[in-house]
């Protein structure tokens, strides 16, 4: 008898320690599934593993910095549409006037012949002076400038060089207010960040931002590739088209590290050819203003 008591004794308290573990048990699982428990705050710090191998979660969100728009803003505003305006023609000019196309009315006397870029340089008193192309304002009976807002004034030539492709033109107008810096083109290396902005096929496309890098820091052009005589420029795969002539090349900083003028599309091969366009140093722009 007193051995069945003992034997029920150590029963019970075997199942006593079976009931008190499952509850313990319980009790963990459940207060492991509550919000800010030790296993969540845990879980929070744990780390996923794949083939790859270990990477830790981590709890900061990733916030973009966002350069490119930075120096967009620092600089749309003084970066402007330059147009070659010529007379128009009339019958007594003969058919041979009315041959060209997708020419634009600018108004009963002047039509719009070809559109560029400019970069306003000085600002002060009413009057802005711009930096362009030669080539863009050439031959021109009247030189027009349309602002990022759509404001407009006629421009007069302070100088131009035919030889360095760069000429300053200057408007008497108060819209023309932002003003873009000039950076030391000597600093400008190979492979940096830098974006063309400017009027690719005119006005309608005005404050247009390409990106690319600085294909190379220095390069030499020939005169056979120039058509006039041998110049170093700066060279870069961001996207340059017609009407970007006299537009800026700026760095992630905001600044011109020189004036857009040309790119190559055909080798003599006639191979298409993709990114090679060609920016006049900054250094060059800042002699040449003096």
């Amino acid at each position: 008898m007193r051995r069945n008591i003992h034997i029920l004794k150590n029963h019970f308290w075997v199942t006593v320690s079976m009931v008190v573990a499952l509850l313990v048990g319980a009790a963990v699982v459940y207060g492991s599934t509550l919000p800010n428990s030790w296993y969540q705050t845990r879980l929070a710090k744990a780390t996923n593993t794949n083939a790859a191998g270990t990477a830790t979660v981590s709890a900061v969100a990733y916030t973009s910095n966002d350069q490119e728009k930075t120096a967009f803003l620092k600089v749309k505003d003084a970066v402007v549409t330059v147009q070659n305006l010529q007379k128009s023609a009339s019958l007594s000019d003969g058919a041979d006037a009315f041959d060209s196309q997708n020419k634009k009315t600018d108004s009963s006397n002047y039509e719009t012949a070809s559109e560029g870029s400019g970069v306003v340089l000085r600002a002060s008193n009413g009057t802005a002076d711009i930096i362009t192309n030669n080539h863009v304002i050439e031959s021109s009976a009247k030189i027009q400038v349309v602002d990022a807002n759509g404001d407009k004034a006629t421009a007069t030539i302070i100088k131009s060089d035919a030889n360095q492709d760069l000429a300053l033109i200057r408007v008497k107008s108060a819209a023309f207010k932002q003003v873009a810096a000039l950076a030391n083109s000597d600093k400008v290396v190979t492979g940096q960040n830098v974006m063309a902005i400017g009027s690719p096929l005119g006005a309608a496309y005005s404050s247009t931002m390409t990106k690319g890098i600085v294909s190379q820091a220095k390069r030499s052009l020939t005169a056979s590739e120039t058509n006039n005589h041998t110049v170093s420029v700066i060279q870069t795969d961001a996207a340059i088209n017609q009407g970007n002539s006299g537009g800026a090349l700026i760095n992630e900083s905001g600044q011109v590290i020189g004036i857009a003028s040309s790119k190559i599309t055909a080798s003599t091969q006639n191979t298409n050819i993709e990114g090679m366009g060609f920016a006049i140093p900054s250094n060059q722009v800042a002699a040449f203003i003096k």
